[in-house]
């Protein structure tokens, strides 16, 4: 990557080359013997175990620790800003007796939104070992009136050597005899670990699944944030367009999806049912399903309690539980007025639910083998990098460029599962990996379709009930839901 650096009225052009260097390892068997697509060129360190018939474990250690810290100004929470915005930082950073730097940088483009430039102000430079004194100019700088952070180098999105600590879980579909599981824990609305979720189902294997929804009410942030569909019911309503991992048995594919949910009253009336599980919008009809696992929100909306057979059992205010065997539609707003009008108990309410795989066009059988997960990026497509931040969500230069612990899972063509975990956020010994180097390295590993599911202190890689990576926070977190690899019954 190209960066220019302005110190006062200087301008430095720097280009970095990354040196070459020999195979540090032989290739472990089943893994590619091409260099290892980040960092420095070089076979991984690697070893290799088996789970079970066709499902192969593989730990990875590649690069070495060559970063140190920097202080970055901040403004508004961000820090990276306009040249001109930067030119008055630096101003003030010299003002408090300080020499700083100004780099430019391009975050770079990707499928479905364009490249831009940005300018971060930074102050020093210090080796690992001395991010105390990285620290004690912060102090400084805060005492100025000027806000700013110790920065991790590594962690800039810039050139780096590593180090990475990566682990894989390679499933072949033609070997394996278990199946492909999604779980949201015991209730929707609830968080849980994945080695509670993997010791439920007496899983081989897991990883924590899509994005949850930390920005809606405390008791409702177990919630997907995509879509969700666990042992063939919709539980969390899909974002149209949004790619997918949809599981069946032992068969794995990576698609955009959309889903639909509808409900028909008995005098023939109709109405859109535009969320499940989650709290509502305004003017907004919600089902919640007894996966949901607490009561419904009280807002003042109405509710129609409806049994398996479609029949409604009764009208309620909002705030009561959802029995076994259940639905509730809740309305608020005008959605309220539409089930006062046209769900009196006794009557019928049939409701009918639609996934569509946006690739093919068709709707997906949402039989008791198939599921679900969602929240996720696009990374590759067909083989080639195809990074969809915009469409899913994520088009912002920390989710793109900067590193982070990531959860990533693939689809070779040969039908093969591929997922990794890549640590990171622990200097000196892994660094994660932005969006561009987790393509490079699902497809290294083999992905013609490959995604990014929920990371940072999320990511966890799940072998039999131990977490066998290294969460960012120091312990495991709590999640919205899981990929599970169940062995044979």
């Amino acid at each position: 990557m190209r960066r220019r650096l302005i110190v006062g009225a200087a301008v430095l052009a720097l280009t970095t080359t990354i040196p070459s260097a020999p195979a540090t390892a032989e290739p472990v068997a089943g893994l590619p013997t091409t260099s290892f697509p980040l960092g420095e060129p070089g076979i991984p360190k690697a070893a290799a175990k088996s789970l079970a018939p066709g499902v192969s474990y593989f730990t990875l250690r590649h690069g070495r620790p060559q970063d140190g810290y920097t202080v970055s100004v901040v403004v508004s929470g961000k820090d990276f800003m306009s040249e001109a915005n930067a030119q008055v930082q630096a101003t003030a950073v010299q003002t408090a007796g300080l020499e700083p730097v100004i780099v430019k940088f391009t975050r770079p483009a990707v499928a479905d939104h364009p490249a831009g430039d940005y300018f971060m102000v930074r102050v020093g430079s210090w080796p690992l070992d001395r991010k105390a004194e990285a620290a004690e100019v912060v102090k400084q700088l805060k005492d100025a009136g000027v806000s700013a952070k110790v920065d991790f180098q590594g962690d800039d999105g810039f050139v780096t050597t590593g180090p990475w600590s990566v682990r894989v879980i390679v499933v072949d579909p033609h070997t394996f005899r278990g199946s492909y599981q999604a779980s949201l824990g015991t209730s929707v609305a609830k968080r849980e670990k994945v080695t509670a979720m993997a010791s439920a189902a007496k899983a081989l294997a897991a990883v924590n699944g899509g994005f949850f929804d930390i920005h809606t009410l405390p008791a409702f942030r177990g919630d997907p944030t995509g879509i969700s569909v666990v042992g063939g019911k919709l539980l969390s309503e899909a974002v149209a367009g949004r790619v997918g991992l949809v599981l069946r048995g032992r068969t794995a594919r990576i698609t955009e999806l959309s889903s639909s949910v509808a409900a028909r009253a008995a005098d023939g009336a109709t109405a859109e049912v535009t969320g499940l599980n989650r709290v509502p919008k305004p003017d907004e009809l919600v089902m919640y399903t007894e996966e949901l696992g607490r009561d419904t929100p009280q807002d003042g909306g109405t509710e129609a309690v409806i049994d398996a057979s479609g029949r409604v059992t009764a009208v309620r205010a909002s705030g009561g539980p959802v029995a076994p065997g259940t639905r509730v539609l809740h309305g608020v707003g005008a959605a309220a007025d539409w089930l006062s009008q046209h769900a009196g108990e006794g009557t019928a309410i049939a409701v009918t639910t639609r996934v569509i795989d946006l690739r093919t066009d068709k709707a997906i059988p949402l039989t008791p083998e198939t599921n679900i997960i969602g929240g996720a990026i696009g990374l590759v497509r067909g083989g080639k990098t195809s990074i969809t931040a915009s469409r899913d969500g994520m088009a912002n230069t920390n989710m793109i460029l900067r590193r982070h612990p990531r959860t990533l899972a693939g689809v070779t063509r040969a039908g093969k599962l591929v997922i990794a975990v890549v640590d990171g956020r622990a200097p000196g010994s892994t660094v994660g990996a932005s969006f561009f180097e987790a393509a490079e390295l699902m497809r290294w590993l083999g992905a013609r379709d490959a995604i990014n599911l929920d990371g940072g202190g999320s990511t966890a890689m799940v072998i039999g009930k131990k977490v066998v990576n290294h969460p960012s926070d120091g312990v495991e977190r709590a999640v919205g839901d899981a990929l599970l690899i169940v062995g044979a019954r």
